[in-house]
């Protein structure tokens, strides 16, 4: 079991890096921008739920692999920038108009969820950071290190769903002012391509 005064510096911690400038917190903020506070809020959720697979990768030493292995390593990689470039293709190609169009169809919420999945998933190197920062807080001394590492993984999910969430709400709340000029919602989904597109060039470059 960790203690309290860890925990509390640890939540403290992983709040300010929610808050630091990423490709998560901007996933969420133009997801929600572009459609909506709801599907905002489902992008941050499915997001939380990857960091559940990096934390059982840590505890479970899958991580420590990926870590050692370039093939492995550039694969996931590969796979993330690709599936954010199909993204960007499609935020291109969208048309322009009011959320509530027949001819715009909202995010399904499914499908809102699963963006976050993948998106997370599909990074090496949130596992890595996991890898290098989950171990910092753990103390085997306070018992086993696999089961704190799960109880510092769930405050992490904490801090991230206060911290996306909030962007999300944000976000939304711009994007629906936006969204009511055709105009606006044709450049605002050209901003979310390009921003996908840079996204997936980071990832693709990115090295251990």
């Amino acid at each position: 079991m960790i203690d309290t005064s860890v925990a509390l510096a640890f939540f403290g911690a992983a709040v300010l890096l929610a808050l630091s400038p990423g490709p998560d917190n901007l996933f969420v903020l133009m997801q929600s921008a572009t459609h909506g506070r709801r599907a905002g809020l489902l992008v941050t959720l499915g997001l939380c739920t990857g960091l559940l697979g990096h934390t059982a990768a840590v505890a479970l030493g899958l991580a420590a692999v990926l870590a050692a292995s370039p093939w492995a390593f550039g694969v996931l990689k590969l796979l993330g920038a690709a599936y954010l470039l199909y993204l960007a293709w499609g935020a291109w190609r969208a048309p322009a108009g009011p959320i509530d169009a027949a001819r715009v169809p909202p995010l399904q919420p499914l499908a809102a969820y699963g963006r976050g999945i993948v998106m997370n998933l599909t990074n090496p190197k949130v596992a890595l950071f996991f890898l290098a920062f989950l171990p910092q807080f753990a103390d085997p001394s306070r018992g086993a290190v696999a089961l704190q590492m799960l109880q510092l993984g769930a405050l992490f999910m904490v801090a991230t769903l206060l911290t996306f969430g909030s962007f999300a709400v944000f976000a939304g709340w711009i994007g629906a002012a936006l969204r009511r000029s055709a105009r606006a919602q044709r450049w605002l989904n050209r901003a979310a391509a390009v921003v996908f597109a840079g996204l997936a060039a980071r990832l693709a470059l990115t090295t251990r």
